[in-house]
């Protein structure tokens, strides 16, 4: 292998050399005969005497030229890719030399020949610069040009569109090639950019895919709104075209972006809403050096929640689930990504068995807890509400008793929209996880909190895994309601939210993240299947009728409950109050000796703050050791 890697170098070095040698001939030959050149051109006569003049001359131009070209690296640049930076190395090293022949000459002479000299710095810089960027032009108009590159528009011709068409330009890396840029901004209209003519604005892309025969498209504005970008994909869904994006402002800043990062519009870029700029700092003081728990953590919501603290360097970081697969994904995964950096601990437990999350809590003295461990299925938890209870209910009291027990710092709870005048057992079981985390705040030296927000993209049984799978059968794609709406947001920026709430906690806090205008599931059907490829008419949409307890729309927050200030930018806290523990803690004593029609009105009924009798006195209390 060494041997390999010796010949591949000595092979590299053999082409460097060559053309270190080609250019110094090519160099040396125009510096050596420009200035016998230029001498002709204003005295065309040529003395005898003069010959020790030019001898001297030209023998100085030379050394210096190669001294200069040293200097500035003239050999160890790529002229096929020559810019500016490189024209100001040839224009340095040139004028440099011709300024250090005056002085020989005023020194060897006494006398300086100006006209002579000066035609001599023109034909260096003539020859020498146009050998460099005859290259650059024979490549782009002739051997790019005659590639299999495909035909591209580029939608943006600002600074981001123009750096995307240099590099598709130079690029060996892609078969895209820029043909023409699309922009709204009529002063940029007919200009061109690295020989790429604006030709028309967002509302011309489909004649100008049409016109041109254009074969994929490029938004390339990173700062796009939500709103703005669902513009010009509307338009340039209607062509049919591959329709590829940047990637978002903050890698442009950063200077992450290249040629490969190009990827494909996602149902992501498309929504409604912006995302939510969090205090990084304030969560690094959180959970930097520190030991933190995640439960839940192989779900979704979870294991990202685990990565974003990942980037934060606790000094501990527990994983804790139920399903060992999904632990040992997680565990595996940011082993491989942070090695010694973390102490990663996998812990297979279920928060329903009491002693274990007490001895777990107890053993490792958490600074933070995460409860993210859920049932979270609506309809699939309508059938099995007993299970419900016992995990989303039960299992939250487990865990947040046993942070209260042992001191831990702050306890943050992951809620839903659903718990809100909640019609389902899923959304009433989180609405009493809530309470009782709220009831905790109010007697506990930790900091309890809960995190309320909509549907987040990705994550397991969400509708878009569904839809996908249905678009790839061949379609239909299944909607319940023409009418029903969600909040949505990406999977990280809904676990960052979850990290910021912990550094705004002062206990009892039911935090609920401003989401935007809702989404119609209708919408993001008809998204799916254009930047799948196909037309409604293609695959179809079915509605199939709304399923048991889900409701057409979702709220955050009841009227009763909306405080209008909000504690960071678009992050409020909601009013919500809870039961009375006392009553609370009677009512769920008693809950699971109900028949599942019983249990699942008294469930919605409490959640939906109705008034709550004290259950019978012959009724037979579940020991809270188990489930309590």
């Amino acid at each position: 292998m060494k041997w390999l890697q010796l010949n591949i170098r000595g092979g590299y070095t053999l082409l460097y050399n060559k053309r270190l040698l080609l250019l110094i001939l090519l160099d040396s030959t125009i510096v050596f005969t420009a200035i016998f050149l230029s001498y002709l051109i204003v005295y065309p006569a040529l003395p005898y005497t003069a010959m020790s003049f030019l001898l001297v001359s030209s023998i100085t131009l030379l050394t210096s030229h190669h001294i200069f070209a040293a200097v500035y690296r003239m050999y160890r640049n790529t002229w096929e890719y020559a810019s500016i930076r490189e024209l100001l190395a040839i224009i340095k090293a040139i004028t440099f030399s011709i300024l250090t022949t005056i002085i020989v000459q005023v020194i060897a002479f006494r006398t300086i020949d100006i006209r002579v000299l000066g035609i001599t710095w023109m034909m260096h810089m003539l020859l020498i610069g146009g050998s460099r960027f005859s290259w650059r032009l024979f490549r782009d108009r002739f051997i790019t040009l005659n590639t299999d590159k495909k035909r591209t528009l580029v939608v943006g011709a600002g600074s981001a569109g123009s750096m995307i068409a240099r590099q598709l330009l130079k690029s060996t890396e892609t078969d895209l090639y820029p043909i023409a840029f699309a922009d709204d901004d009529l002063k940029k209209m007919r200009l061109q950019i690295y020989g790429v003519e604006v030709k028309g604005t967002i509302q011309d892309i489909p004649q100008l895919v049409e016109k041109l025969k254009i074969e994929n498209i490029i938004i390339a504005i990173p700062s796009l709104k939500k709103s703005e970008l669902n513009r010009i994909y509307k338009e340039c869904a209607k062509t049919k075209v591959n329709t590829k994006i940047m990637p978002s402002v903050e890698d442009f800043c950063t200077g992450k972006i290249a040629v490969h990062h190009i990827r494909d519009v996602q149902v992501e870029d498309l929504l409604g809403r912006e995302p939510v700029e969090l205090d990084m700092t304030s969560i690094s003081k959180e959970l930097t050096g520190k030991t933190v728990l995640v439960t839940g953590a192989g779900g979704s919501i979870g294991s990202e929640i685990c990565r974003q603290i990942c980037k934060f360097h606790p000094k501990k970081l527990l994983l804790l689930g139920h399903g060992e697969n999904s632990i040992y994904n997680i565990d595996m995964e940011l082993r491989q990504a942070y090695q010694n950096e973390i102490e990663l601990i996998p812990i297979i437990a279920d928060i329903r068995d009491r002693d274990r999350i007490y001895g777990i809590i107890a053993q490792y003295v958490p600074d933070v807890v995460y409860h993210a461990a859920a049932h979270k299925h609506v309809p699939l938890m309508e059938f099995n509400a007993t299970e419900a209870v016992k995990n989303n209910i039960f299992g939250t009291k487990n865990v947040a008793e046993a942070a209260n027990t042992f001191g831990v710092g702050c306890f943050v709870m992951i809620s839903t929209d659903k718990a809100v005048n909640p019609l389902n057992i899923m959304g009433a079981t989180k609405r009493f996880a809530e309470m009782i985390v709220q009831n905790l705040a109010k007697e506990s030296s930790t900091k309890f909190v809960a995190v309320r927000f909509g549907n987040v993209l990705g994550s397991r049984g969400s509708v878009i895994p569904l839809f996908q799978k249905q678009i790839a059968a061949g379609g239909p794609v299944t909607v319940t309601h023409p009418e029903m709406t969600r909040y949505f947001m990406t999977i990280p920026e809904a676990s960052r939210l979850v990290l910021q709430a912990s550094t705004l906690a002062r206990g009892g806090e039911v935090f609920v993240l401003n989401m935007g205008e809702p989404v119609k599931i209708v919408d993001l059907a008809r998204n799916l299947i254009t930047l799948s490829g196909y037309t409604e008419e293609e695959i179809g949409i079915k509605f199939s009728g709304i399923r048991p307890g889900e409701k057409l729309f979702e709220e955050l927050l009841n009227e009763d409950e909306i405080q209008k200030k909000q504690v960071f930018p678009k992050i409020f806290i909601g009013k919500a109050e809870p039961i009375d523990k006392q009553k609370l803690y009677q009512m769920l004593d008693s809950i699971l000796e109900q028949d599942a029609d019983t249990l699942r009105e008294t469930l919605i009924r409490i959640a939906n703050a109705k008034t709550i009798t004290p259950p019978p006195p012959n009724l037979v209390v579940v020991n809270g050791g188990k489930y309590g």
